[in-house]
């Protein structure tokens, strides 16, 4: 079998076709032009760099490019990366097909579906399931494709989906613990929380930030389809369902500081922020942990305060 960017041990030489997933001109300290890559396959990313690029180099080697590279992996302040050899593109008798290396969700789009269909059954509110239907009917395709984010959580072809998919099934156990929690209406948000991603993000090729994406962000651009969606619905924004639902949205980061326009005002509000939370922290610690080796520390995880975590020695016990 074909190695994989994890399959190879630290300081060991590699020698592969992987995908550029992020490619960034930058300028070193001395003045001189280098590249900032994100290489992925089917294991995972990893970061490297091309010290000395000319300008052609620049234009050659852009996210969604496949290209053979030989180096070596390392550590730079904890955290993976590879030592650059030599680097060219893959030729077209070669395996250059992008979704080659791409990673994709544990479960298949049919999977997914089918089970996202349950809980729209079950929002029982007709104002929220008709808006929640006529914007995955909009945005279905993308919805099920798009990875959840650009690097840290959920960042694989059909993230989005999955992730959104892990909030349902933890907002359905808080929902039987807690009776007083308007089910509908956390099942509503936690689908439309990050839709707007579909709008935010590029694809789960080359991932990159769109212009409104840099511009406006995904809780934003959600908020307008959502009023979108009730103009076409002829539902009235100012009524309180509307406004609810709107919440959910707009509060979901938790915190002004982290992106949100205002604070969880509502109970439902404040349970899809530490839902989101989860299952990001969980996704980041497991993707982190998968190329940590039995009784070593982990990379630093960016998204969890650049802390590192232990891979115990012994597995979960039956």
């Amino acid at each position: 079998m074909t190695k994989k960017i994890f399959d190879y041990e630290l300081n060991e030489n590699l020698d592969l076709f992987v995908l550029i997933k992020a490619a960034q001109a930058r300028l070193a300290k001395n003045g001189k032009q280098f590249i900032a890559f994100e290489f992925e396959d089917k294991s995972g990313e990893i970061s490297a760099k091309y010290w000395d690029a000319s300008d052609e180099e620049v234009k050659r080697y852009q996210s969604g490019q496949v290209v053979h590279l030989s180096g070596k992996r390392e550590n730079y302040q904890g955290n993976p990366q590879i030592k650059i050899y030599k680097l060219r593109l893959a030729t077209e008798q070669e395996p250059n097909d992008p979704s080659l290396y791409v990673q994709g969700a544990p479960q298949s789009v049919t999977e997914m579906q089918a089970e996202l269909e349950k809980f729209v059954f079950k929002i029982h509110n007709s104002t929220w399931n008709r808006i929640v239907r006529v914007l995955l009917q909009k945005y279905q395709a993308q919805f099920f494709t798009y990875p959840a984010a650009k690097k840290n959580h959920h960042a694989f072809q059909g993230g989005l989906a999955y992730h959104t998919l892990t909030i349902l099934k933890l907002a359905q156990g808080v929902s039987q613990l807690y009776p007083q929690v308007d089910e509908s209406l956390l099942y509503a948000g936690a689908i439309l929380h990050d839709l707007g991603k579909v709008i935010e993000l590029s694809g789960a090729m080359g991932t990159q930030y769109t212009v409104a994406g840099n511009l406006l962000g995904h809780i934003v651009l959600v908020d307008e389809e959502i009023i979108k969606a009730c103009q076409q619905l002829g539902i009235d924004t100012a009524k309180e369902d509307a406004i609810l639902l709107r919440h959910m949205i707009l509060a979901h980061h938790g915190l002004l500081e982290y992106g949100s326009p205002v604070t969880p005002h509502i109970l439902e509000a404040e349970i899809l922020h530490h839902l989101d939370d989860l299952d990001a922290s969980i996704q980041m610690v497991e993707t982190s942990l998968s190329h940590t080796s039995p009784g070593e520390f982990s990379e630093r995880v960016f998204g969890l305060e650049g802390r590192s975590f232990y891979q115990r020695k012994q597995g979960k016990l039956e």
